[in-house]
């Protein structure tokens, strides 16, 4: 067996993120689907290991000039206008928003248009 290197960085990683998932109130079939995609995106997942080590985003990764701190702050708008509560509140759920930011990262970067719309208008009294 010699000449096997055994990396444990990925799984432990996979481990961390379906803890935030849970914490996040997301189903595992949803984490699944979205760790699919970070594993094909190794900036991507080092962003992830870099929050689940310290809580933070390093907010490297860029899709039109946008970074996951700028999606992250779009979720935050987004409960507090439909939360109606004007700031975020002990009921909000940053886990959840993180890993939202990342999903939506990785839906940006297949089809920025949307996002780049949805992030540069206005929050309006009827939009979410």
């Amino acid at each position: 067996m010699a000449g096997i290197v055994y990396d444990a960085r990925r799984i432990k990683a996979y481990e961390g993120f379906l803890a935030l998932g849970e914490i996040a109130d997301e189903t595992r079939a949803w984490c699944d689907a979205l760790w699919e995609e970070l594993v094909f995106w190794p900036e991507l997942l080092e962003e992830l290991v870099f929050y689940l080590e310290h809580r933070c985003l390093m907010d490297k990764v860029r899709c039109e000039g946008y970074g996951l701190t700028d999606l992250y702050i779009w979720q935050m708008n987004r409960y507090n206008l439909i939360g109606d509560s004007g700031k975020n509140t002990d009921a909000c759920n940053k886990d959840r928003m993180v890993i939202h930011a990342f999903r939506d990262m990785v839906e940006m970067n297949k089809d920025p248009a949307p996002y780049v719309r949805k992030l540069t208008m206005g929050r309006g009294m009827d939009q979410a």
